[in-house]
């Protein structure tokens, strides 16, 4: 039985569909239902049992599971940047995870973590993931705060040898609908679009950059998830591994693809940046996928358009929109 915490949310259902593909249902999904709209990723899929992360938690304290789990895909987090409660998300994002990782590493099972690209800050210290940089990066939000300090906590106790952390960049895809404000900006294009006729970018506060033009490592959730499992199944790929496509895209080039997808004339609008985001808004970020390939991982990644192009054409036009 494989255990994936968060699977009701964007990337956790969509590796249960992707498990799903491969024929395989044992899955006890872990999740939170705080959101009502989170039930419908689950909707179309298979698994055999669900918990509350809370039970979970003290059934795998009182050992009920030990001889049933064969491994934990730990996805389940607050993912809000603008989340302000350190106190949450310390206790959400780092000491739950500790608590998983310290079940696995004794019990001798897989474990595979979900890190982030907000640890890497500014980008200043570059988007590597060798593990002798980790204690360099500074985050620019608490969330990023709360995903580094368990990073930091594997690697200075030597668990990095044995998990796998994987820091995901700017993805994208079906199921993310509940996500609100954290909804991708392929996503508010589109939903833009629809109302408007017209996309909304901010304007650049980095003079390196026009507007527009800042750039993201963007990546389709169907990639993201065809990683996550590969990593799962390779237990010598461990430690902090990057899960993107490895080049960076300018927002211009995310608005200008949608438009394509739905058959539109590309109209964009440049406004300003909120005061708030100013001082911790990523100008570019690329992640350097090297480890990700050395580890044995050789499939074709789907590039900006492409991904776009099936969300949009095969989802968000279509009246079933969920994987």
């Amino acid at each position: 039985m494989i255990v994936l915490t968060g699977g009701g949310g964007f990337i956790g259902s969509a590796v249960v569909w992707m498990l799903n593909k491969r024929g395989f249902e044992n899955i006890l999904v872990v999740d939170e239902q705080k959101q009502v709209d989170t039930y419908k990723n689950l909707a179309n899929l298979r698994y055999s049992d669900y918990l509350n992360k809370g039970s979970f938690i003290e059934k795998l304290e009182e050992s009920i599971f030990d001889k049933r789990i064969g491994g934990i895909i730990h996805l389940g987090a607050c993912s809000d940047t603008t989340e302000r409660d350190e106190d949450y998300l310390m206790d959400n994002n780092c000491e739950y995870t500790k608590k998983l990782a310290l079940w696995a590493v004794r019990n001798k099972k897989r474990f595979v973590y979900a890190s982030s690209a907000a640890t890497y800050g500014m980008g200043n210290n570059g988007f590597s993931d060798d593990q002798s940089k980790l204690k360099y990066l500074k985050p620019l939000n608490l969330y990023g705060r709360s995903k580094h300090c368990f990073d930091l906590w594997a690697l200075e106790n030597g668990y990095l040898d044995e998990i796998a952390g994987l820091k995901y960049f700017n993805v994208f895809g079906p199921n993310e609908y509940h996500k609100g404000n954290m909804r991708s900006m392929v996503l508010k294009s589109f939903e833009q679009i629809q109302e408007s006729g017209k996309v909304k970018l901010f304007k650049s506060n980095n003079s390196d950059y026009g507007d527009g033009e800042q750039a993201r490592d963007f990546i389709y959730v169907k990639d993201v998830v065809k990683m996550t499992l590969f990593i799962y199944d390779n237990p010598k790929a461990n430690g902090i591994i990057n899960i993107g496509t490895g080049i960076a895209r300018s927002f211009n080039n995310l608005a200008i693809a949608v438009f394509h997808s739905m058959d539109k004339k590309p109209g964009i609008e440049y406004i300003e940046m909120p005061e708030n985001l100013r001082q911790q808004y990523q100008s570019y970020t690329q992640a350097d996928i090297t480890k990700l390939r050395t580890s044995g991982y050789s499939e074709r990644i789907n590039r900006l358009e492409e991904g776009i192009a099936d969300y949009v054409r095969n989802y968000l036009l279509k009246a079933s929109a969920h994987l």
